[in-house]
């Protein structure tokens, strides 16, 4: 499957759980026909609760529910909460769902880390954002900064055909679809224009990767990245320190209160490397940073669940939109100027470690440091289980 350019969309930015999570639910409970929902990480706390009562409720008028979720993210959902929705005719698939060895999750590599919602052919929802507490700022001091976007218009159709194509036993359903909604790809609810980009083990290995560095390449005044895992290849950190060399000003956004500790020693490895190429970084200090997207001038954007680093460009599954749409990009740039401008500390100089211990150059660029997982193509790819009714 290829995807193209679509035109007249609606979009709407979505930050944390307090926006996201009564969108997709309302959505959910006003879906007709069927409901499409993956996620890497599905809770069985007050949020992953939630969720569960608006699919059960949607399954018991008779909208057909299929949710996909990742056998490494989501280990732990109990018997009973599961059994409640598959005999309410919900599907359950679950990726790669490897037993534990030793109590030990061993399935590290290779997940399904996308973030999908599509109702009906009407709406999608893409982004960065699980089903858990997490994204709650009620939940502390280690709530989650996070986005995604709610999305109307063609590119739904696309993200449905997606959907389709890539669950198993589809190919009916897909058939069906293709000749009920046809009209759909005529509605015109907005002006954004969206791509649909996405990476996995087959013919779109680099997708999301490639159009961050053509937009890097293109860049001409300013391009601002917030991203949680950010340790891309050689080829990625050397775009933007040339991008910036060139005047481009580059904003990166990174963790500086991470979720896991190695995140923010494996981003400071880099400091060197980019500031003194010019590149401004800034530590996101109030709370652990999940959200994975970009702006470039005033018009191109990307909101995801691809992070930067070796397991999201190497390795998972992801799934981004990129947009052409100024007013997005401009509520994009000042969501993201005003974290800068509140909650981040600028990395300055001394905060940058021993030059001669980290900083890359183009002797080191074959380091696999700087490089994808050079092994991504040795490791066995994931497989789906499917419980409850077809």
């Amino acid at each position: 499957m290829k995807c193209s350019w679509r035109e007249g969309n609606k979009i709407q930015l979505l930050e944390n759980g307090e926006q996201y999570y009564p969108a997709v639910f309302k959505a959910i409970g006003e879906a007709q026909e069927r409901i499409i929902l993956e996620t890497f990480i599905w809770f069985e706390d007050d949020v992953g609760k939630q969720l569960h009562a608006a699919l059960l409720a949607a399954a018991q008028r008779g909208v057909k529910a299929e949710v996909l979720l990742d056998g490494y993210g989501s280990p732990d959902l109990s018997d009973e909460f599961v059994n409640e929705l598959t005999a309410a005719g919900v599907v359950f698939r679950y990726y790669d769902p490897r037993p534990r060895l030793f109590g030990m999750r061993t399935n590290v590599f290779r997940r399904m880390h996308r973030k999908i919602v599509v109702i009906d052919a009407r709406i999608a929802f893409i982004g960065g954002l699980n089903y858990s507490a997490e994204h709650m700022s009620s939940y502390g001091p280690e709530a989650k900064q996070d986005y995604a976007v709610r999305l109307e218009g063609p590119i739904v159709e696309d993200i449905l055909q997606f959907e389709l194509e890539n669950l198993p036993g589809q190919s009916a359903a897909r058939r069906w679809w293709r000749r009920h909604h046809k009209a759909e790809e005529n509605r015109q609810p907005g002006e954004a224009q969206v791509l649909l980009v996405w990476r996995d083990n087959e013919e779109h290995r680099d997708d999301i990767e490639r159009h961050y560095l053509k937009m890097l390449t293109q860049a001409r005044r300013e391009v601002i990245i917030a991203n949680a895992y950010f340790f891309p290849g050689y080829r990625f950190l050397h775009a933007l320190r040339k991008a910036a060399r060139r005047g481009v000003r580059i904003k990166l956004i990174i963790q500086g209160e991470p979720d896991m500790p190695i995140v923010r020693v494996g981003a400071r490895l880099l400091y060197n490397y980019l500031v003194k190429g010019g590149v401004q970084v800034f530590e996101y200090r109030r709370r652990p940073l999940h959200g994975k997207v970009a702006l470039m001038d005033d018009h191109w954007a990307t909101v995801g669940s691809s992070n930067l680093d070796p397991l999201s460009l190497s390795l998972n599954l992801e799934a981004n939109v990129i947009i052409h749409a100024r007013h997005f990009n401009q509520t994009l740039r000042d969501n993201l100027n005003g974290i800068i401008a509140v909650d981040c500390k600028q990395v300055d100089e001394t905060m940058l470690p021993k030059p001669h211990l980290v900083e890359p150059d183009q002797k080191r660029a074959g380091v696999p440091l700087f490089t994808p997982l050079p092994g991504a193509g040795w490791l066995a790819s994931g497989t789906h289980t499917t419980s409850g009714a077809g």
